[in-house]
């Protein structure tokens, strides 16, 4: 199986096909993306990183090309997927990174493989698992994109997902996201929105992870506010947190430049620390 940056490929995975996308050679960063996006939104940290890093990312199942997950999209099937996939391509440790649900998936990875995690790096997430309220709203949410399909998690989630300063100065952006949501699986969101909706409780995890920690938030995320970052950075023992200015809940693809020199300092300390 090549993996020298030949565009996306595919791999079979626990009785499924999975998109990868593999950049780079050097010490592994595996990252897994938000809800309801797909792995293109880690193109220009897979840029920017690829020079000096071997840079893995797949599509959760349903997202992209990978084929649907048979029931609920849970964090822990993610997080055996990021595994298994490392087992395919020969590698034996990895720093992983997660947005949003990937945020939630990276915590189940932390709990699940920890011989695997090299480091672990946490942008604009949350520890603590949905209120019932929360669980009640996926579920509805999850009937109606299935009835009347994605535009409805477009609707639902575009005004919360970016800042108010992207929104007012990069519309486009929006725009471009609208569409990757729309062409979208509508059995994905609706997998993926009851696999949120039945994730663990982090907070108890956070005391548990001894690897180099990266927390990452942008200033203006709704989803996830600060504050939240704030208690990920304060449970985990010698963590980093860093504020993304002029930023909100998706802060690479908001603000890529100051993502990636976070993203550049912390590996290249984590490199350092494994050595």
């Amino acid at each position: 199986m090549s993996d020298r940056g030949r565009g996306p490929m595919k791999a079979r995975i626990d009785g499924g096909w999975l998109e990868y996308d593999v950049r780079g050679e050097g010490a592994a960063l595996v990252l897994l993306h938000a809800f309801p996006l797909g792995m293109s939104m880690w193109d220009g940290q897979c840029e920017a990183l690829a020079p000096a890093y071997r840079v893995v990312r797949f599509g959760a199942r349903g997202f992209g090309e990978s084929d649907l997950a048979d029931g609920p999209l849970t964090m822990e099937r993610i997080a055996d997927d990021a595994a298994a996939l490392l087992d395919a391509l020969g590698i034996e440790r990895a720093v992983v990174g997660g947005c949003s649900m990937g945020g939630y998936a990276a915590f189940a990875f932390a709990r699940r493989h920890p011989h695997r995690l090299a480091g672990l790096v946490l942008q604009d997430t949350k520890a603590g698992a949905d209120t019932e309220e929360a669980r009640q709203s996926r579920f509805e949410l999850a009937r109606r994109v299935l009835d009347e399909g994605p535009r409805v998690a477009a609707d639902a989630f575009l005004p919360k997902l970016l800042g108010q300063t992207t929104q007012r100065e990069r519309p486009q952006l929006a725009a471009v996201l609208r569409e990757r949501i729309l062409a979208t699986r509508p059995e994905a969101i609706a997998s993926a929105l009851h696999g949120l909706a039945a994730r663990e409780d982090s907070r108890a995890t956070l005391a548990a992870i001894r690897v180099p920690t990266l927390v990452l938030v942008g200033e203006e995320d709704a989803i996830t506010p600060p504050a939240e970052a704030e208690a990920i950075a304060r449970g985990v023992s010698g963590a980093r947190l860093v504020r993304i200015p002029r930023a909100g809940h998706l802060a690479n693809l908001e603000n890529p430049p100051e993502v990636d020199r976070a993203l550049r300092q912390f590996l290249a300390r984590a490199a350092r620390s494994a050595a």
